[in-house]
This record gives C-alpha cells, structure tokens and sequence, in this order.
C-alpha cells in the first residue's frame, strides 16, 4: 500500500509541478513590456493570477514530493518526477496553438529517459563529509555565483531561445545550490529544532530559491518551455549529485552497471535537449512567434488550470 501511495504521489508532483510551469511560462511569455531579471519583472509577474495560480501549484507539487519521499526512497521518486518534462511541453504547445511531431516527442522522452537514467545511476547516499566545512562551501558558493553571472553576461543580445537556454542553466545551478542547503537545514532541524536559524543554511536555500525562481521565470519569458525545462532536469541534478559529492561527503555507487547508466543518461538527456534546441516547431514557440490562443485553448485554462489551482491553493 506505502509502494503505490508513495508512486502515486510522485507521479501526482510531477503532473502538478508540469501544470503550474505551463502556466508560469504563459504569464511569463505575457510579460514583454518590462526587462527580463528586474525588479519590475518580478513585480509584473505577481500581478498576475494565472502566474500565481503556477506557483500554487508548484508548492503543492512539493508537499507532494515529501510525502513521497517520506514513503519511498530518492532513487525511486527522482526518475519519477522527471515525467513532469513529458506532460509540461506538449500542454504548453497545445495551450499556444501549436502541435509537436515524432521528433519532438522523441526528444521528449530522450530528456526524460536520460536523466531518470543518470539519477538511478549517481544514486547518492551516506554523508561521510557530515555538513561540509566552510571552506567547501564557500567555494562552491563562490563557483555557482560565477557561472551564474557568466550565464547571464553570455545571454546579452544572444536570440530569445538561447537566452532562455542561458538563464535556465543559471536557474538550474541556484536551484541545486539551494537543494544542498535544504539537506543541511532539514538536518538541523531533526538536531537542534529552531537553533538551525542561528546558522547561513536556512537563509541561503532562500535566497537561492528565489534567484533562481527569477532566472526560470526570465526564461519562460524569453523562450518557450520546450527549451527551458529540459535544461533545468538535465543540469539541476547533475549539479546536485555533483555539491553532494563534493561538498556533502555523499558517495556514490561506482561499478559498472552504474556508472555506465549515469554516463549513458546524462549522454541521451543532453542529445534530446539538442534534438528539441534545433527543432523548427520548437523555436516557433517562442513568445514572438506564438499564434492568438484558440478558443480550445482558452477553455482549457479556464476550465483545467482555474480549477486545479484554487485545489491546490
């Protein structure tokens, strides 16, 4: 019973988290009369109910993610979550009056597979290292803010799709970056209750959550969500595994069978990100190019999202 409520939770995340990035992405797409990572971009945005209504349901998407959690292990629930990509990008193609073929499909299901794939091969556990020293932290710190702004100085004047390619990379590094603080704040939580405050970790998943929330949302702006989502499940764990390593102490499986599927995954995931990149129907997605919202459309968001939204609010 604990084996199909926890899969059906995960499963249940996924879809609510591919519904709330649809409808972020089409609020955010909406947005083009102010700078992408402003402050009145942000301001723009939470204007908006439809936005609003996505980030309901991604925070009901992680209430799912720890009840799944909560009954299955990591290496089961992170592959599961990943079918967020199969759902997100075909709903948002429909809701923009577009239509994907094989080669998008295909694409699809190489990102979805490879990174399931790279996820059970990594399959990260124990915490040799405890907490991680400071020094480790503030370089790992120090190279996710560089590359961060490096992404970002690389997307100036760069086409709407490769800056939305740019800044999901950035989102993906914040958001791994804030996935290693969590697992030092839920710790200390479990240690020394409310002292844990006391310490930078609470604070720094913030911070980086909503740095990255900006960039993922300047992306959506940019580009559509065919070129963005993938990047973010592609590197965010990558980069996750990789702070776990080297920050965390966590170990990894190293024998062949694993190691060969983390190789391999992370291979497939990144020749769909590249099949989707280079699809004409996909780079006609982009806000500049989405035809008027039929009528179908319009009517699934107002009867599916409205609804789903004022559930999970």
């Amino acid at each position: 019973m604990s084996t199909a409520l926890g899969i059906s939770a995960a499963l249940l995340a996924a879809m609510s988290f591919a519904a709330g990035g649809v409808l972020q992405q089409r609020a955010a797409a909406r947005t083009t009369d102010v700078e992408a990572l402003s402050v009145g971009f942000v301001a723009s945005l939470l204007r908006q109910r439809l936005w609003l209504c996505g980030v309901a349901l991604a925070i009901a998407s992680y209430g799912l993610q720890m009840l799944a959690l909560a009954l299955q292990p990591l290496t089961v629930v992170q592959p599961l979550l990943v079918t967020e990509v199969i759902v997100a990008v075909p709903l948002s193609a429909r809701l923009a009056g577009h239509r994907l073929r094989a080669r998008e499909f295909a694409g699809l299901l190489l990102v979805a597979g490879g990174v399931a794939a790279t996820l059970w091969g990594a399959a990260p556990h124990g915490q040799a290292g405890g907490h991680g020293t400071p020094s480790r932290w503030l370089f790992a710190v120090v190279a996710v803010l560089l590359a961060v702004a490096l992404l970002r100085s690389a997307a100036r004047g760069r086409s709407a799709v490769a800056r939305a390619r740019l800044y999901s990379g950035a989102a993906a590094l914040l958001f791994a970056l804030a996935a290693a603080m969590l697992v030092v704040t839920v710790d200390g939580l479990a240690g020394s209750g409310v002292g844990v405050f006391c310490g930078p970790a609470p604070y720094g998943v913030a911070a980086a959550e909503v740095a990255g929330m900006v960039f993922i949302q300047s992306a959506f702006q940019a580009g559509p969500l065919a070129v963005a989502m993938p990047v973010v499940n592609w590197a965010q764990p990558l980069v996750a595994v990789a702070l776990g390593i080297g920050v965390l102490g966590e170990s990894v499986l190293t024998d062949a069978g694993h190691l060969g599927a983390l190789a391999i995954g992370a291979l497939g995931a990144l020749v769909g990100i590249v099949v989707l990149d280079g699809s004409p129907r996909v780079r006609a997605m982009h806000a500049g190019c989405d035809p008027a919202p039929r009528p179908a459309a319009t009517e699934l968001v107002r009867n599916v999202g409205v609804p789903v939204c004022a559930l999970a609010a």
